[in-house]
This record gives structure tokens, sequence and C-alpha cells, in this order.
């Protein structure tokens, strides 16, 4: 058959009852359904022939940007949102490429949650489909049109439509077919069947979800079988969310047939997992298969249809569904990740050790000038190894974690901090330790690294057992015994370099890539600078930025500037919300003549700035946690401001700017607040 059998494209997207559609759905026949453009920028153009929006470079620049806001929407339920969109561009211009943005707007937050994106031009329409999870709040739909470079480029927008259920479920009815896809196959591919138009071999089924001729399924079919070993996949699209429960599906299978009809899971690296496969053919009608399906990560299912000798026959699927509900009465609580983390700040948490030898100890080190403390606050606890005389040579302390159950995708995140030691390789290893034959995996070991500085480590993993994570510090011989420190250990599903979890959320700044949110008036050598590593003048400044150790950090280089000389660094307007939203950043003010600094509200129409908060002279040698509750509900900037003091060691720094909806005690604890610091300068607390 003809390649474009199989690609379904539809004429023009007509929806059946375009008039009833549900809140968030719009289909631009006469008008966006209460979807307006936002006035500061291009507006989208209703074209009414074709049923879309669009922006194109007729009537906007490269880098200009139409924006389109929905009516308030609620998700009481678990809902689906499709997108059917086209980007199209003039050929050969790769270089900055039109980009298609959706947004998630909630009404308590200043910063718009990116849902989706997509920069890939076609000829022809693409849908993409996205779980919106459930939640009693209430949000608006942006849609960013972005212009790329190129002479004739444009975005269009044929349909949204925002369903409750799920977006791997389907009943085929639609024409857009939930965004399912085949895979192009010259000889066996999957087809539409159903519908008034009977196709040539009338042995094929009624639909199941109407049971008439009139509805609509999947099948594939044998008859253009050229070679054995032919497959035809049927593909899902990729969850947007976590998600665990029972998948169920309707499946027919001609009797006496060749062929083998089996489901998959497949992740974002590719990796392919079966997990249903037809046993006996069953009944000669529609058959119900019910299948455990967890996709704690983005994952694809895949209907697979291998034929494997000359008797062919064909297979037909219908009606899939998803329910968050184990499909047998199953007890087994779903893994949660957050118990295999831990930042200590309470006790050990999950982590244990062996009962003879406790190598590692919870310790606790007031804000001083010599010793550095905590990396989840500058004031709390973290494990330190080779304390109180333990270091004997040979000498081993181990800690395991929780037990993690086997075939999924880990990424451990940790930080440690090595004092001491002449050779530092080895000094700190992490071991995967297979639960049922004990065998200890070596996956990650301490190289080089600058001494004293709290270090981020990264690890993926997967392993077919139940396992444990194991920390092993060694200290070898007694004339070479440092300290090995250790905090904020998390683990996530999912491998660490996922583009989701390489997206930083919104309203969060580490200086990685840029400044992000924030702008300075003037930029010379005496405003703040973006840096890495250590700063310049010694006995002042960090060594490292507190995101992994050897990121960036923003800081004023005391040596550019005169005492009393002012550093400001400004957000850009932040959308007033109603509620309370909380600041958390993190301050490096380390040197005997520092000065200044201080946080500030700035409203729009007020001349006058309000001070939120403020720290004067030195404070710790370790980056301190602040936490700053606020609430504006007009427009507003939050402004940093830094003041140089006495002396040359004056090098104040900030990094890990946060901003929250909600209070800061649902975030933490209030004890943790950093105030002042302690007399006692070189105090450790067991």
């Amino acid at each position: 058959p003809a390649r474009t059998e199989t690609r379904f494209v539809p004429t023009a997207l007509q929806l059946a009852g375009a008039l009833d559609l549900p809140a968030g759905s719009c289909t631009f026949e006469e008008s966006t359904c209460g979807f307006e453009s936002v006035f500061e920028f291009l507006p989208w153009i209703l074209n009414e022939e074709g049923h879309y929006i669009y922006v194109d470079t007729s009537f906007a620049k490269e880098g200009e940007k139409a924006v389109l806001l929905s009516p308030d929407l609620q998700a009481e339920e678990w809902s689906c949102l499709r997108l059917v969109y086209q980007i199209t561009t003039s050929s050969g211009s790769l270089s900055d490429p039109s980009r298609l943005n959706l947004y998630m707007r909630f009404e308590d937050e200043n910063f718009d949650r990116l849902l989706w994106s997509a920069k890939e031009p076609s000829d022809s329409w693409l849908i993409a489909s996205l779980d919106l999870r459930n939640s009693s709040k209430k949000f608006k739909i942006l849609i960013e049109g972005v212009l790329g470079h190129g002479n004739t480029t444009s975005i269009a927008v044929f349909e949204i439509k925002m369903t409750t259920g799920y977006c791997i479920e389907c009943d085929f009815e639609a024409n857009h077919l939930c965004g399912f896809v085949n895979h192009w196959n010259p000889n066996v591919n999957w087809f539409v069947g159903g519908g008034n138009v009977r196709s040539s071999h009338s042995i094929l089924p009624q639909d199941h979800t109407f049971k008439t001729e009139l509805g609509h399924y999947m099948y594939v079919d044998s008859m253009y079988v050229k070679h054995f070993q032919e497959v035809a996949q049927l593909i899902s699209p990729m969850t947007t969310a976590p998600m665990s429960g029972c998948l169920s599906f309707y499946y027919q299978l001609q009797q006496g047939n060749d062929n083998i009809f089996s489901v998959y899971t497949r992740d974002a690296a590719g990796l392919y997992e079966e997990i249903w496969k037809v046993g006996d053919p069953g009944a000669a009608g529609w058959n119900l298969a019910e299948v455990e399906f967890s996709a704690p990560y983005p994952m694809q299912v895949i209907f697979e249809v291998a034929f494997n000798g000359p008797k062919g026959g064909y297979v037909a699927l219908d009606d899939i569904s998803f329910s968050p509900v184990h499909c047998q009465n199953q007890t087994e609580r779903p893994f949660s990740a957050l118990e295999a983390s831990c930042n200590f700040e309470e006790d050990l948490c999950n982590f244990y050790q062996d009962k003879e030898d406790s190598g590692w100890t919870r310790v606790k080190v007031k804000p001083n000038m010599f010793q550095a403390g905590d990396h989840t606050s500058g004031l709390g606890y973290f494990l330190l190894a080779n304390t109180k005389f333990t270091s004997h040579p040979g000498y081993i302390g181990r800690l395991y974690g929780p037990s993690l159950p086997g075939n999924l995708q880990y990424c451990l995140r940790f930080y440690y901090a090595i004092y001491g030691f002449f050779k530092m390789s080895d000094t700190l290893a992490v071991y995967i330790f297979e639960e049922n034959h004990v065998v200890q995996d070596k996956i990650w070991s301490v190289l080089e690294s600058p001494r004293g500085v709290w270090m981020q480590a990264e690890i993926t993993f997967k392993k077919p057992m139940r396992t444990k994570v194991v920390f092993m510090s060694l200290c070898k011989s007694l004339w070479d015994c440092g300290l090995v420190a250790l905090d904020d250990i998390t683990v996530e599903l999912g491998s660490c370099l996922s583009p989701e979890k390489l997206l930083p959320p919104p309203g969060e700044c580490t200086f990685e890539q840029d400044e992000c949110i924030f702008t300075q008036e003037r930029r010379n050598r005496s405003s703040w600078q973006r840096r890495r590593g250590e700063t310049p003048t010694s006995y002042t400044g960090p060594k490292g930025d507190h995101t992994t150790g050897v990121g960036y950090y923003m800081y004023i280089e005391a040596s550019h500037l005169v005492y009393g000389q002012k550093a400001r660094l400004s957000s850009r307007p932040l959308r007033g919300v109603p509620g309370k939203q909380c600041l958390t950043f993190f301050y490096h003010m380390y040197g005997a003549g520092t000065g200044l600094l201080n946080v500030y509200l700035k409203k729009e129409g007020d001349s006058e700035e309000s001070l939120l908060w403020r720290r004067r002279g030195e404070q710790s040698i370790s980056w301190l946690r602040a936490l700053i509750e606020y609430s504006c509900e007009r427009q507003h900037q939050i402004i940093f401001e830094a003041i140089r003091g006495m002396s040359l060691r004056s090098d104040t720094a900030i990094d890990d700017v946060k901003f929250q909806a909600g209070s800061c005690a649902e975030m933490e604890d209030q004890s943790q607040q950093s105030s002042g610091y302690s007399e006692d300068l070189n105090e450790i607390e067991y």
C-alpha cells in the first residue's frame, strides 16, 4: 500500500461536536474559544478557512514571540492535554529554529512552568500529548510561539484539547488516534479498521467500543508480509508525568495464526522491556488483557506484532485504558525515591551501619571561620567518617542505603567533602550491593578534587536484582587519614541526564548557564560578577559554588570597590500573586572585612524599597541558607544589594536562588534558619 495510508493524515481536523468542547479546548473554527493573545507580545492570527491560528514572518521578525493565554482551568481529575501543531521553515535555516512552548501558570505561583517545547519543523501536522496530574489549583495554559531564523517561517496550532483521562488511553475513534503512531514499515503496518468503509477481506471484526461496524479499531494483517520476522509497531505517546497502575486493552487474534503479539515499554534512552505477551489465542471475539504498568519516568507503550510463519493472520486492538489501581489486589507499595534520600538533619533516615563498626558519625558544626558546616543549610548535620580516633590502618567505614527494587533506572546524587589525605583517590567509594548473591560492584570513587569543598557527584545505574547503595570510606595507613564528609543524598527514578531533569525548575537560578532572571543597571568591574572556583583574594570568598562545588556563583570582588560602595542585582518584574511566597538562597560572607548583604522588595509604582533581610559582617566559611517569607499582590522585583566592607577581605557571594509558592515553614523546620553567628567558632557537636 502507498505510504500515505499509514500516516493517518486528515485534511482538516474536524472534531465531532466542536461546539460543546471541554474547557481548555479549541479547534479555532470561528474563534479562539476564550484563549486571548497577551497584549505585550505579537498576536496569534486566526485563519478561519483553515481552522488554525498562526504566527509567521509575514508580520513578525526573528526572536519575536506571540503568547496565547487560556481562560482559568482546573484539572480535578487526571487530564490529557493534546496539541496539534506544525512548525515550518525555509530549508537550511537550522541555526536558530522556531520554538513552540507550552506553559502552565498556577494562580499562586509567580513563575510559569514549562510543560513542553518543540522546535522540529515538519511537512505535516504533529500531535503532542501531555499528562496533567489532578490538582485542585486553578491554572492557565500559555501557548508561546517564538520565531526563529529564516525568511519564511511559521508556527501554526490547529487544535488544543483538554480531556479527562490518561494520554496513553485510546478508543481510536478520533482521527488523530490520541497521538499513537505506526512505526512505518514497507510491508506490515498497523491500520485503522472499521468505520463504514469495509475493507476487501470482510473477515475483520466489528470494533469493541461501539460493538458495530461503524466503530474503529487498529489492526495488522499478514496479507502484505514478504518475509518472516516482519514486525509492526504501534507506539503510544511518551508519558509526561509519573504513573503506576493497570493498563488494559482488548485484542482479537485470527485463530490458528503464526504471529506473536506482545507489549513493551520503551524509555527515553531507547531501552525496551517486555511487559506482556499473548499466551493462548483466547476466544474468537475480543479478549481483555490487563498488565501492570509503571512509568516513574517518561515511557512509551509499544504494541508489537511479529510474523513468524506462513499462516500470518490478523491481530486487532481496541480500547486501551489505564487505571491508577493495581490490576490484581497487589499489596506491594510503590517505591518512593524519598525513602532512599537523606539530608541527615533529623537522623540517618533509612541508612544504617554495621553493628560493630560505626565509622560514620552524624555531626554539626556551628558557623565559624575554619571548619565548613553541612551542605543542606550550612547550619545543620552531615556525616563524617574517621572521626573520634577510629582511624587505624586499613580502617573501613560502610554506610548502607535502603533496599531498591530491581529493573528500574536510578539517579543517585550526593555531596562529599574531603579534608587532609595526601592521596585522595579511593578515600570515598560507592558500591552497589546485590542482595541475593553478595556481589559488590564499585560504581564510583573519588579522584583528585579540591579539598574542603562540598562537591556534587551523580551516578545513573540500573540492575536486574534488588540492590543497596553502600558508601565506603577507607583509611589505608595511619599516617594518611583525613576526614570524609557526606551530605544530601538523593535518589530519583530515571537517568540523571534525562531532559526533564536538566530543565531548571521555574523560579530557580543556580547561575550555571547565565544570570537567569537577574539584571544589573550597570556592568563594570564593581558590579556583581559571575564566577567559578576561588575568588582572587585569599582569606575571603568561597572556594567553590554551592550547586556542585565546581559551578558558578555571583559575587562582588572587593578589590574593585571602595568602602561602602554598593552592587545591586535585580530580578525581572515578578507577577504579583495572592498568598505567601518563600525565597531561599545561599550566601557566603567570609573575610575579616566583610560588609553588608541586603535583600529588598520593590513594588511596582512605589519609589521606596522595603528591606526583607540583612546580614552584616563575617558570617562563616560555609555557604549558609537564608529563607525569606513575603507576600505581594502587585508586580514587584527582588533586589540583592552587597555593600563592600572595611578591607579587601570583603568578597560576598550568593548562589542557588529559589522562589516557591507557600510559606517557608512548609518548606522547612524554622529552627534551621540563619540568625547571626556563634561566638564559639570552632566547635563540632557529636
